[in-house]
């Protein structure tokens, strides 16, 4: 069982994470925006982070830089709504250290499989 921050500003988005994450096996902790999911992270590092990078207060790009800057075994799962040409942060957060992305909708099986991945490696 591994420890899981789920960092996203939309409720619904937690819930669902939450709902998967935990039936399949692991602990999970929310945070509402960036500043309190590194808050939470520096209180108790988790074995992976997940991250919307749209969200209020800090920005998933900048809790992705602060993390990979302050904590070097970090692994990071960024997600994002971002539609267009807002589509290209997704692969900003890869340059800044983040293992795997996904567009929301997030597919939910291709998720928990690079969860499981992600904890391995």
């Amino acid at each position: 069982m591994a420890s899981i921050l789920v960092i996203d500003d939309e409720p619904v988005i937690r819930s669902l994470l939450r709902t998967v994450l935990e039936r399949a096996g692991h602990t999970v902790t929310e945070a509402t925006n960036g500043r309190e999911g590194l808050a939470l992270y520096r209180q108790q590092p988790a074995d992976l982070v997940v991250t919307e990078i749209y969200m209020p207060e800090l920005n998933g790009l900048d809790v992705i830089l602060e993390l990979t800057r302050d904590f070097l075994n970090v692994k990071v799962i960024a997600i994002s709504g971002a539609q267009g040409e807002q589509k290209s942060v997704l692969n900003a957060a890869k340059l800044l250290g983040v293992r795997q992305t996904f567009q929301k909708p997030v597919r939910l099986e291709k998720f928990l499989t690079a969860v499981e991945y992600e904890l391995v490696h």
